[in-house]
């Protein structure tokens, strides 16, 4: 497996690195589980004052990780330098809030005593990907590191520097080793990792296909997974929405990451009534982006992270206009250096083409007309995904009935879906299980023990 820093912008090889052999892994795992024999037993604050060191950390050093992450995967410089501050409003979160969301839960008995006790289950393995490198492992790590466990990380391949310089974040912060251990091993070898008897859990944000992997490999190991995978989230215009405004979030909801991410507004569906004034504008919005170079801060539209990620996306365009869906704007690569493609929107959709079915990692938005809400429901349901999705109406008490129509884990009213460290992260179907950020995210990884006190002439 080649794990490489190839700057998407040039095509340009940065630098590379050995994947580790399974003897190092082998010894990583021990130190991990020795290291948790000892954090298991850390106070609430000692491990409060760890985070809270290193988010600090990740805030003083932004501009060198925000470059990194634009370097490794191509993200607009202003958007990496956001990532920094959330992934540190993640740790600093989770460090003030992690003991009061663990704190015992006193039960109602008919006689005696009796609790729930939330005590960490040991060496956990989060696989995280390229598309918000930070992110993504902050949300992991923060909240199972605060409940007492420890951590393993396999990091996406392409964003190798990203993966070391989170690792020695904690180093800096004086993190005992093992707490925090990046692992460079190809995807092909995790279930070799899952397999290790200390191994207690696993993570996973990514592909359909690698949350497949991951749950039969933890499943058939018996081990606790969380699985956030893709996402096709429905941006649904009423006619009684603000169009403008709409138009300003649709732009930002398919093109934030330069539309790489699981919650991005894939499928912008709007009543038929504004159908035309929004396309006009939403074609106008789209059109006047500058392309160029992520680390430009004049820049709107970057690369995609890779030749690799282009290819894809732009063979699903192409799958779908043979099938009879026709381009609206784009569709095509842009001739220059670099993974870059026009920012585009296909229309006359129909079930059975690719875009309707699959999700497009990229600048691709698919546009649907419908006639009513109804309507517009029913195709937003109809997807094997269910992450997010959003509503866009002035009637707050009308968008509210309806988001308890959608059968996804997240629905967001006159906002696109998004991401904070409050906010329950998660989705349904085919976009996976279990819940990240929020006081759920501390939940997963816990044993939910029961103690019971009882008088010795309490009757049975």
């Amino acid at each position: 497996m080649a794990i490489q820093t190839i700057n998407p912008f040039s095509n340009e090889l940065i630098k590379s690195f050995q994947e580790m052999s399974p003897e190092v892994v082998a010894v990583e795992i021990s130190i991990a589980d020795e290291t948790f024999q000892s954090w298991r037993k850390t106070s609430f604050p000692r491990r409060a004052d760890l985070l809270h060191g290193i988010a600090k950390l990740m805030r003083k050093q932004t501009d060198e990780l925000a470059k990194l992450i634009t370097l490794e995967m191509g993200k607009l410089l202003a958007q990496s330098y956001a990532e920094i501050a959330l992934s540190a409003d993640i740790i600093d979160y989770y460090a003030t809030n992690g003991e009061s969301f663990l704190s015992d839960q006193k039960l109602e008995t008919e006689f005696g005593e009796a609790y729930i006790k939330s005590t960490p289950i040991g060496v956990l393995l989060g696989v995280e990907p390229w598309n918000f490198p930070f992110y993504q492992v902050a949300r992991f790590a923060a909240p199972n590191i605060m409940a007492g466990n420890v951590v393993l990380v396999k990091h996406a391949s392409n964003v190798p520097q990203c993966a070391l310089a989170i690792q020695e974040l904690f180093v800096q912060a004086g993190a005992p080793k093992g707490l925090y251990t990046n692992l460079f091993v190809s995807g092909s070898r995790i279930e070799q990792v899952i397999a290790d008897p200390r191994i207690k859990g696993v993570a996973l944000t990514g592909s359909e296909t690698a949350g497949a992997s991951i749950a039969a490999a933890a499943g058939k190991h018996l081990k606790k997974s969380v699985l956030e995978l893709g996402g096709s989230d429905a941006f649904i215009v009423l006619e009684d929405a603000d169009i403008d405004k709409a138009v300003d979030w649709a732009v930002v909801g398919r093109m934030n990451n330069t539309g790489q991410c699981c919650v991005a507004a894939k499928r912008i569906i709007v009543l038929e009534a504004v159908a035309d004034e929004f396309l006009d504008k939403f074609k106008a919005k789209l059109s006047d982006l500058k392309v160029g170079d992520p680390m430009d801060e004049a820049t709107e539209l970057g690369p995609l992270s890779s030749e690799g990620a282009v290819i894809q996306l732009i063979e699903q365009v192409q799958r779908t206009v043979r099938a009879g869906a026709k381009v609206l704007l784009g569709g095509k690569l842009i001739d220059r250096k670099g993974a870059f493609i026009e920012a585009t929107i296909l229309g006359d959709i129909k079930p059975g083409m690719a875009a309707y079915h699959e999700e497009l990692f990229g600048p691709v938005a698919s546009f649907y007309r419908v006639k009513s809400e109804q309507e517009a429901i029913d195709l937003a349901n109809d997807s094997p995904f269910g992450l997010g999705g959003s509503i866009f109406t002035n009637d707050i008490e009308r968008g509210k009935r309806l988001a308890e129509k959608i059968d996804t884990g997240m629905v967001f009213i006159n906002h696109p879906t998004w991401t904070q460290p409050d906010l329950p992260f998660g989705g349904t179907k085919g976009s996976g299980y279990g819940r990240e950020l929020s006081s759920l995210g501390i939940q997963e990884f816990v044993n939910k023990k029961l103690i019971r006190v009882s008088e010795l002439t309490d009757p049975f």
